[in-house]
Formats: structure tokens, sequence, C-alpha cells
């Protein structure tokens, strides 16, 4: 098959490598026939995991590479030394027209930096944000950004949100999202310096649903669709929302095992339960696309287990299949254009 989406994949990034990263490339291939993955990685260490399971041959190739990048390591200097790592190697697959995308629960930062330097922003683009899906009851919503640009300027968060809506739009499937700031209040004179010069700026803009600041109560009741902020809020609000997300989870186990009422309960609530909880679950909605690059990077958890590592390679297909890039592209080369003539004030 001509038309294959090809992923490369990290195999050897993440605290569950290479055995989940193998088997989550594995369940992709499976799962669709338009997708090949590249496992990229130490070959022994490869094969010695696919040996394991029954799989389309034609859909799956090892690429060697001698090196693994850790994550404490300075990030420039990995990427700069380590030209022969699971990750430099992928993310050249990906500058080289080689593969589509490139998937990775390595490190968060090597990941970010090779991201920028080896494949490179597309025109126009500011900067890349590293924008996550996040659970909310209506759903899911896009926290852009989350981890890329800590010093982040006004005119970063009006690109972010333009991104930001493209994906929604054409991944998600929600028409007109609606877009918000991070804020500390409803009002439009609260807020830090950040917010205050950018709120106007997004409500100039005409190519987007601008609705106003959310605060971060709010963020989980699914009030907007795509959740805008500098990369160190929005690292705050994913790890707050993993992290009670984890302790209600474990306290509702262990409060229905107090008594044998309470366990008889569980037995009865636990089929519906399970699926309320997997709607709430991070794995099920893939890992974070770095937004604004020439090609496709996506970023999971470093804990990701083969369910997070499977739904991120399939969510490359839709990606291809709508040309995000490409959109987001013209969305910014119109934007530029609108303010160069004067017309707009984004």
């Amino acid at each position: 098959m001509s038309d294959w989406v090809k992923v490369a994949v990290d195999a050897m990034g993440g605290d569950n490598a290479p055995a989940q990263i193998v088997k989550g490339a594995v369940e992709a291939v499976q799962a669709d026939p338009r997708v090949k993955v590249y496992l990229v990685g130490r070959e022994d260490s490869i094969r010695q995991e696919l040996a394991g399971y029954t799989y389309p041959a034609q859909q799956v190739e090892v690429v060697h590479a001698s090196e693994v990048i850790e994550t404490a390591e300075p990030p420039v200097n990995a990427i700069r030394k380590k030209k022969d790592s699971s990750i430099v190697k992928g993310l050249g697959m990906v500058k080289a027209g080689e593969c589509d995308a490139f998937v990775s629960a390595g490190s968060t930062g090597a990941v970010l930096v090779g991201g920028q330097v080896l494949v490179g922003r597309a025109k126009g683009v500011e900067r890349p944000p590293l924008a996550p899906l996040i659970p909310t009851a209506k759903g899911a919503s896009l926290l852009i950004d989350c981890g890329a640009n800590v010093d982040a300027r006004p005119s970063h968060l009006v690109q972010f949100a333009r991104m930001g809506s493209i994906y929604m739009e054409n991944i998600v499937g929600v028409k007109n999202p609606r877009v918000a700031i991070v804020n500390i209040g409803a009002e439009e004179e609260k807020g830090n310096a950040l917010v205050k010069e950018t709120f106007p700026l997004l409500k100039a803009c005409k190519d987007i649903n601008f609705i106003g600041s959310i605060e971060a109560r709010d963020i989980p009741a699914g009030q907007a669709d795509v959740v805008v902020c500098e990369a160190f809020v929005g690292n705050v609000i994913l790890k707050l929302y993993e992290g009670v997300g984890a302790t209600l989870i474990s306290k509702v186990k262990a409060g229905m095992m107090t008594s044998l009422r309470s366990k008889i309960g569980a037995l009865l609530v636990k089929p519906a339960l399970k699926q309320t909880l997997k709607a709430f679950d991070l794995e099920e909605y893939g890992g974070a696309p770095l937004l604004g690059l020439k090609g496709l990077v996506v970023k999971t958890h470093g804990s990701s287990k083969s369910v997070e590592i499977k739904n991120t390679i399939l969510q490359c297909i839709t990606f291809r299949e709508q040309d995000i890039i490409g959109k987001i592209q013209k969305s910014i080369a119109a934007a530029k254009e609108e303010d160069e003539n004067g017309t707009g004030e984004a």
C-alpha cells in the first residue's frame, strides 16, 4: 500500500519502553490498514518484543538506532551529540519526508528542541505550542500551550488560539470551537500583564470564536473547547488534572471496599463506573502534538502504556488526511496579510 500514513515511533522512549511502545504499535497496525509504523531504536530489543505478536509484517519496519536520550540529559546537548539516538533518527525521518509523523514518550525537552531544530517551524509560526486534549464533562478540550513556551508573548498566544481552533475543528470535529484564555476572573480587566495584553488581540480576531476568560475551575466543566495559556500555567493545569484524577479514582475504589454493603454496591455499579471513568482517562486521548512545525511531532506521557501509543499513532492518520499543517500555514499567512494591510488588529 503506497499511500500509508508513515509514523516513526521512538521505541526506546518512556518508562515502559520498549515493551509497551512495541505493543501499542502492533495494536495500531492491527486496528488500521492505513498506517505503517517505523519502530526506531535498538533493533535486538525491538525484535525480541515483536516476536511475541502476530501482525501484518508489511506495516511494521524496524529502524536501528544505537543511542538513547535519557530524561535527565540536557536536551540541546543530547540532540547535538547523540546523532544515532532514537529521537534524533526519528525526527530526521520526518524532516527527510520519509515519515509523516514522529511519536515519542521519551525526553520532553529533547522532543521539543529536536522538533524545532530538526523538523523546523512552519512558515509564519513564531512558537510551536504543545497541545494535549484533556477530558471534560462535555468531551475534550485542547490545552494550548502546556510545556513548550514558558515565556510567551501576546502574539504567540494569538497564534496558539488559531492553531488550536484548526485542530479542534478538523481533528476532533468541533464546529466553531469556543476559545478562552486562562485567567483569574471573568472580567476583561483582570489578569497579569500577558493576559491583559492578549485579551483584546484575541477579541479582535475574526477567524476564531473567542468567548473571553476562563477560570481553572471551569475547565473540567467543558466551558471552552480551546484553552489558551502560556506553558507554565498550562503545565500546572495538566499536572494538577492528572494528580486530582488519580487521587479521586483511588479514593472511590478505597471507599467501595470499606464494608460488605459497599462491596456489593461496587459490584453493581462497576460496569457503569468503569465506562464513566474511561472518559476521563488521559490515555484515551492520545498524545500532545507540537503544533506549527513542518511535520507532525507528537509527545506522549513518559508513563504511556500501549493504549496511549496506539491512540497517538492512529491520531496521526487524521492529522495528515485533514492537512492540519497546510491549514495552519494558511491561517497564519492570512492573519499576517490582514495585519499588514491594516484591516485587523491581531
